[in-house]
């Protein structure tokens, strides 16, 4: 029996919302349709994140509110299979699938698969619920109408299921199982034809736990399945619906996460079949579905709604979903070594990195020099050239003409932009005309100056740059700043948090390969430091001080075995461990190496996405990543971007900034996606 049956845990994936207030929410749903155009990303979060009891409340709140039906409301402003969506999960579960019945026998031709779907997988109390709304919603009675559209063995069937009169799963009996095998022995494979009435009265009536062990035994019996017997002996709808029946008690869970599977698979999408599922298990078995589909078809349910779904559509869903099984994050326990060997081999295989920004053909240091010269002279300034020539050239091209601009004009190319150009545009220009070490020492120095200290961005340089980077970094903080980055490190920040940055800032991570044998003993070390190991084998600073030892001086091939021996260990993931086990900078550092580690170019398209979302832009932020990587992987990030967020990064720069900064920036950013 499951899980979800025993009612042992919640396994729905859409949770009662906490601090529940309806009329603030039908309040929110209003003010997101008013006007001209809706807001459907509020319309999508709002509705998701609302168990079906809430929505119910909040339909009745806003009735109260405005005079109006919500759901009315709601097809009015939204279209196609994204209301569809929305709609279902505003109606109680027994009037979605009352609807979706309706639907199945209405006009010409009958959608059987329906009707097969919600009536084999259904409970009593489910199906009892169902036949009520049915004559609420349309004054009609749901028997009849299916005696009215269907025929044959096939009509039977859903009659009996109909009347949601399926034996309690206590009632076991083994002599009736014997009896039953027989029974259904002689009605089929026995038979000159077959007995359908039979097959219709056992696989109707008797109990989940009851058949279980019926199928078991005709095994044994017979030597075949009793699917096996099913197709053999039956045919067309009436051997789906069986087939179906027999699916369910076996596992519901696995008999929906098979139908989403084939909704999926191939050219083109069964959305009525996605939609009905995603909507009516979403607070019932969703994560057994989950599991099941990520240990049978070797990825994700999220991972493929996203892939086969765009737009508020795909949003939705993968918000019913509850979270996608092949990302970092608590894997299944059944399921954890089959995502992790997936995330793995997407991890270690040998990705080309690939900057934006190139050094320029038919490079004319004198000619950029005086175009420059030419945009900053007289009154104004041309923006525009200084653009162009900038941020199509490479930094080492850019060198050239700096020192091609002194030679010529005996003067500095740096301070004269200073003086013309000005605020965000200012900030990226000048940014791009030092070189890589210098550029990355003076964002560590503005992050330890003045009143508090910008630890993100901290984090973000010394827990992504390479060892030749470090070095280089260190001396040129050295060399414009005349003091070391350690002791800038040390006088500015404190505790385990000072020595993970001295430890990165040193730039001693080792290079070679893996070595499993201490790729195991280093998972042990994380487990025991994040209380989830088993057995102790040491006291918790000395074992603090090993574990930052592992993330910040072990070699990337390394630490990749050491997540991958971490999940085989706990069944966790050691990013997600960290994020529950510890806090603040500490924490923000460690997380900061584990996703380094995973996937920089992903990293880095997070922090741009996070700069961006929201009211008002993190310009800094947005500057320091464009600036620092668009020679080395921002065409990856780029790609990790619209994946990630389904829209590209240039889209979101396009819609958060402006003026010259935004056309500089998508100069860097260096297409569309």
């Amino acid at each position: 029996m499951s899980k979800q049956e025993q009612g042992a845990r919640y396994r729905g994936s859409i949770r009662d919302f906490p601090d529940f207030d309806p009329n603030q929410d039908a309040e929110a749903l209003y003010t997101a349709m008013k006007g001209f155009g809706s807001d459907k990303e509020a319309i999508l979060e709002l509705i998701t994140s609302r168990s079906n009891r809430q929505r119910q409340e909040i339909s009745q709140s806003y009735k109260s509110l405005y005079g109006k039906d919500l759901i009315a409301d709601l097809k009015y402003e939204l279209t196609g299979k994204f209301e569809r969506l929305i709609v279902g999960l505003m109606r109680p579960l027994a009037y979605c699938d009352a609807k979706e019945i309706k639907d199945a026998i209405s006009g010409i031709g009958t959608d059987e698969k329906c009707l097969i779907e919600i009536l084999a997988s259904r409970t009593n109390e489910q199906v009892h619920q169902l036949t009520e709304a049915y004559k609420d919603a349309y004054e009609r009675d749901l028997e009849a109408d299916i005696l009215g559209d269907t025929s044959g063995h096939f009509q039977k069937m859903l009659v009996v299921l109909l009347q949601g009169t399926r034996e309690d799963d206590d009632v076991v009996s083994e002599d009736l199982v014997q009896q039953d095998v027989q029974d259904l022995f002689e009605a089929g494979e026995l038979k000159w034809g077959t007995d359908e009435a039979q097959f219709i009265y056992i696989l109707g009536n008797r109990s989940k736990q009851h058949l279980r062990l019926v199928f078991d035994e005709y095994l044994k019996t017979t030597g075949k399945p009793i699917e096996a017997s099913i197709r053999a002996e039956l045919s067309g709808d009436f051997e789906k619906l069986m087939l179906a029946v027999v699916k369910c008690i076996r596992s519901t869970p696995e008999y929906f996460a098979e139908r989403l599977f084939k909704a999926m698979k191939g050219l083109g999408t069964r959305d009525n079949t996605l939609i009905r599922i995603m909507v009516t298990r979403s607070e019932l078995d969703m994560l057994d579905i989950r599991e099941i589909f990520r240990t049978k078809y070797e990825k994700s349910l999220y991972s493929m709604i996203k892939n086969d779904t765009s737009g508020e559509y795909k949003k939705a869903l993968m918000k019913l979903c509850g979270g996608d099984d092949d990302a970092a994050g608590q894997f299944f326990p059944e399921a954890a070594q089959v995502a992790y060997q997936m995330w793995e081999l997407s991890a270690v295989s040998r990705v080309e990195l690939k900057g934006t920004v190139r050094m320029a053909d038919d490079f004319n240091p004198d000619a950029d020099a005086k175009a420059l010269r030419k945009a900053m002279k007289g009154l104004g300034t041309d923006e525009s050239t200084i653009i162009d020539i900038i941020t199509h050239r490479s930094n080492v091209q850019r060198q050239q003409i700096r020192q091609t601009f002194k030679s010529h004009f005996g003067r500095d190319l740096m301070a004269d932009l200073k003086s013309e150009i000005s605020g965000d545009l200012a900030r990226l220009i000048l940014g791009l005309m030092m070189p890589p070490a210098h550029y990355d020492a003076k964002q560590l120095k503005k992050a330890m100056e003045g009143a508090g200290t910008d630890e993100k961005a901290l984090i973000e340089i010394l827990a992504t740059r390479t060892n030749a980077e470090i070095r280089a970094i260190n001396e040129a903080y050295k060399e414009d700043y005349h003091k070391s980055l350690e002791d800038a490190l040390s006088s500015d920040t404190s505790g385990h948090f000072k020595r993970i940055l001295i430890s990165l800032a040193t730039g001693n991570r080792e290079e070679g390969g893996e070595d499993r044998d201490k790729a195991r003993e280093d998972a042990q070390v994380a487990a025991e430091i994040l209380e989830i190991a088993d057995t102790s084998s040491g006291d918790k600073t000395s074992m603090e001080t090993r574990f930052m030892t592992i993330l910040c001086t072990r070699s990337y091939p390394h630490l990749r075995r050491v997540f991958q021996e971490f999940i085989k260990m706990t069944n966790y993931d050691v990013e997600h461990t960290i994020k529950k086990e510890m806090s603040g900078d500490v924490r923000d550092a460690f997380v900061a190496i584990v996703q380094s580690v995973k996937n920089k170019p992903l990293f880095f398209a997070d922090k741009l996405y996070k700069s961006m979302k929201g009211a008002g832009t993190d310009e800094k932020t947005l500057t320091r990543i464009m600036v620092s990587r668009s020679e080395i992987d921002l065409l990856n990030i780029r790609r990790e971007f619209i994946e990630k967020y389904d829209k590209s990064l240039h889209q979101t720069i396009e819609s958060d900034t402006s003026g010259d900064f935004l056309k500089a920036l998508l100069a860097i950013c260096g297409g569309e996606d």
